[in-house]
């Protein structure tokens, strides 16, 4: 099992935390080969993160290196359903040399590294869909796909007006909307 992916579904909201740890080794355990590995990219994030990659491509226009950045995303700070610890995005890591070392992020929807005749991407899809999550890649305004979300019927305006509770997790304190 991948550590950061661990820490980082430990940051979703409680009522989605244990199904979707579950739908993750599920994932990783039965339906990825051998060599590929499921990992999250992003779970939980707060508000000064979501200003940072709001910030690309409108105030923050190129990185150190002097090229120009694009939007990554059009959710502002608050309006992320990651604001509100009930979204994950993922990615695969493809172990390259056979070393037991995961050394490549793929984003490729359409491979099948394990050649059982589906793409690794679109099992972890399906599955994930079959615990209720929505994904970000069957939407039509902003097609996204490494992103998944379990909102129980909320908007982000909906989330953000709800009372909250706080759980500390690894020294750091979390929010989370009381659903």
């Amino acid at each position: 099992m991948d550590k950061i992916t661990l820490d980082r579904i430990a940051t979703l909201h409680p009522k989605i935390r244990q199904q979707v740890l579950d739908a993750y080794t599920h994932i990783n355990n039965k339906l990825l080969g051998k060599g590929v590995r499921l990992r999250f990219a992003h779970t939980t994030r707060t508000l000064a993160e979501q200003e940072f990659l709001y910030s690309f491509g409108r105030t923050r226009l190129y990185n150190e290196n002097g090229r120009r950045l694009q939007k990554v995303t059009s959710a502002a700070p608050g309006q992320s359903i990651h604001n509100y610890s009930l979204a994950w995005d993922i990615v695969l890591l493809l172990d390259k040399n056979k070393d037991g070392v995961f050394d490549e992020a793929v984003w490729d929807t359409k491979i099948d590294f394990d050649g059982d005749g589906k793409a690794d991407w679109m099992e972890a899809v399906d599955h994930f869909k079959s615990i209720g999550a929505v994904w970000g890649g069957d939407w039509k305004r902003f097609v996204d796909p490494p992103h998944f979300e379990m909102t129980f019927g909320h908007t982000w305006r909906s989330l953000k007006n709800l009372p909250t509770f706080t759980e500390t997790i690894n020294g750091k304190v979390y929010t989370y909307p009381k659903l």
